[in-house]
């Protein structure tokens, strides 16, 4: 088993910038891809971004996060990490790390990921 735990999550004003941790335990793999999502209250669960398992790397980002967010890993940590600069207020959300199965391609879709961690509130004030 995988175990994933988020860190980094605060309240900040618009414009600010947060970066999030994505920790792993238990039975890793190096060659976990990640995934970034958010849900907002009353909203959908929301893709941001996703990196590649170590050897290509190949980062993803959700149009409304491209340009402002950043994914990064650390395969020695087995972390991953999602800079977020120039926040907005609707950036508001609990922000939660998955992975998909090994040798997986960490897709937009939730469903196809098999760990998940708590999450991490990021509150964006205007």
């Amino acid at each position: 088993q995988v175990q994933l735990v988020e860190s980094g999550g605060g309240v900040v004003e618009a414009g600010g910038s947060l970066r999030l941790s994505c920790a792993a335990s238990g039975r890793t793999f190096s060659d976990l891809g990640r995934g970034w999502f958010r849900q907002a209250p009353g909203k959908e669960r929301e893709f941001v971004g996703s990196i590649t398992w170590r050897g290509d790397n190949n980062t993803y980002y959700s149009d409304a996060v491209k340009g402002r967010f950043t994914i990064s890993r650390n395969s020695a940590a087995n972390s991953v990490y999602l800079q977020m600069n120039s926040l907005k207020p609707e950036d508001t959300a609990r922000y939660y790390c998955a992975a998909p199965p090994r040798y997986s391609f960490p897709t937009t879709t939730g469903a196809s990921y098999a760990y998940w961690g708590q999450g991490t509130q990021v509150t964006v004030s205007s």
